[in-house]
């Protein structure tokens, strides 16, 4: 017997492949992709009203602040898509999806003025705000896109001070 061979008679010790492996090599294909086409295939993954939902907020997003910067955080294998982040001198706001919902976090939503409203979850926290929607829900544009411009002003004060 020598060392460092470890195939008993030749035989090797292959394991078969499992869902596991499988499922990781897909997370894998995932994750070599750019941000925003990983939130253009969850957008198309969900294929629903909150794929529809989602896709409106990304575009007024993108309107409010044009330098805005896409990523996807949180990817794990239970996950692979992760969450779509918006960011611009730090994160403006998250967009996860559920099966009622789509939630838009605000990380630094407790320091923004919110005249309109739109801040309706996640209220009792000293720094983020969220809004929930729900289908059928409609967001008023305006407020919205204020709100995505303020933040990043937020941002880009935060970051000079």
């Amino acid at each position: 017997m020598t060392r460092g061979n470890n195939t008993m008679a030749g035989k090797s010790k292959k394991k078969p492949a499992t869902k596991k492996k499988a499922a990781n090599k897909e997370t894998a294909k995932v994750a070599t992709k750019a941000p925003s086409k990983l939130i253009d295939a969850r957008i198309k993954a969900l294929g629903d009203w909150r794929g529809k939902t989602l896709s409106r907020v990304r575009a007024l997003i993108k309107q409010a602040d044009p330098e805005v910067i896409e990523d996807v955080k949180w990817r794990k294998p239970s996950s692979p898509m992760g969450v779509p982040v918006w960011s611009h001198g730090g994160i403006i706001c998250t967009g996860e999806t559920y099966k009622d919902k789509v939630k838009l976090t605000f990380a630094k939503g407790a320091a923004l003025e919110d005249p309109a409203g739109l801040f309706n979850a996640s209220l009792e926290g000293n720094a983020r705000r969220a809004i929930d929607l729900h289908e059928g829900d409609e967001i008023d544009e305006r407020a919205f896109k204020a709100l995505v411009r303020a933040a990043a002003a937020l941002n880009g004060s935060s970051a000079r001070g």
